[in-house]
C-alpha cells in the first residue's frame, strides 16, 4: 500500500501525463503495464490509474533509459519500495480509535494535521476527477451529436441516390417502350407493304394465268397460223 503521497499532492491523469512528459498517451499506459508487471504499485481508482509527481519522474526514466524497459522498471521499483520503507518508518503512528487519544497536545496537533492534509490531497483528486468525468461526458457527449449527424447525412444521401435511381428507371422505362412502340409501328407498316407486294404478285400471276389460258384457246383455233400470235400484242 502507497503511503509516499506528500499533502496536497496534485493527481494528475492519464492525458495530462502525457502532455507533461511528452510522449503519447497509448505509451503512457504501456510504460504504466510494463512498471505494473515488474511490481510498481499506482493508486488505483477502479482500473484507472491516478499519477502523481513520484510516478511522473519514473515514466520519465523510461522514457529516456538506454537499457531494456522492464530492466528499468524493476530498478524503479526498487527506488520506489525503499522510497515506502522509508516512509513506514517516519509515518506518525496514530493510535487505535479503541484506544485512549494521546495526552500530548503536540502529538494530537501533528496528528490531526497529518489528517487535514489527507483530507485535502483526497478532496483535490476528487475534484480532478470530476473534472475529468465532465470532460468525458462532454466528449461522449459531442460523439453522439457527431453520429446523428453522420447518421442523418447518410440516410438524406442514401434517400437521394434512390430518387435518382428511381427516376432512371422510369425514364428507361419510358425509352424502351417508346422504343417499343416505334418498332410495333415499323412492323405493322412492314406487313402491310409485303400484304401489298403479295396482292400485286397475285394480279401478276392472275394475268398471267388468263393470258396464258387465251394464247392456249387461240392455238387451238389456228392450228399453226402464227399471224393471230402477233394481233394479241396489239391488243
Amino acid at each position: 500500500m502507497r503511503n509516499d503521497i506528500q499533502p496536497n499532492e496534485r493527481a494528475f491523469s492519464t492525458k495530462e501525463v502525457a502532455e507533461e512528459v511528452g510522449i503519447a498517451t497509448p505509451t503512457v499506459r504501456k510504460y504504466g503495464q510494463i512498471l505494473e508487471r515488474n511490481g510498481y504499485e499506482f493508486l488505483k481508482d477502479g482500473d484507472r490509474r491516478i499519477f502523481v509527481e513520484s510516478d511522473i519522474t519514473a515514466l520519465v526514466a523510461l522514457r529516456d533509459t538506454d537499457k531494456p524497459l522492464d530492466s528499468t522498471a524493476r530498478d524503479l521499483v526498487l527506488q520506489q519500495k525503499e522510497r515506502l520503507e522509508d516512509m513506514i518508518k517516519t509515518d506518525i503512528a496514530l493510535p487505535d480509535t479503541d484506544e485512549a487519544l494521546p495526552q500530548d497536545p503536540n502529538q494530537l496537533k501533528e496528528a490531526f494535521r497529518y489528517l487535514v492534509n489527507e483530507l485535502a490531497a483526497t478532496r483535490e483528486m476528487n475534484v480532478q476527477l470530476k473534472n475529468d468525468m465532465s470532460h468525458i461526458i462532454t466528449t461522449v457527449a459531442q460523439l453522439q451529436q457527431d453520429h446523428h449527424v453522420i447518421s442523418s447525412s447518410i440516410g438524406n444521401a442514401s434517400q437521394r441516390t434512390n430518387n435518382k435511381i428511381e427516376k432512371l428507371s422510369e425514364q428507361q422505362k419510358a425509352h424502351y417502350e417508346s422504343l417499343l412502340e416505334q418498332e410495333k409501328q415499323r412492323t405493322e407498316f412492314l406487313q402491310e407493304e409485303i400484304q401489298k407486294m403479295r396482292d400485286e404478285q397475285q394480279k401478276d400471276w392472275e394475268s398471267q394465268n388468263d393470258f396464258n389460258k387465251r394464247l392456249e384457246a387461240e392455238l387451238q383455233k389456228r392450228n399453226g397460223n402464227w399471224n393471230w400470235l402477233f394481233s394479241l400484242f396489239k391488243k
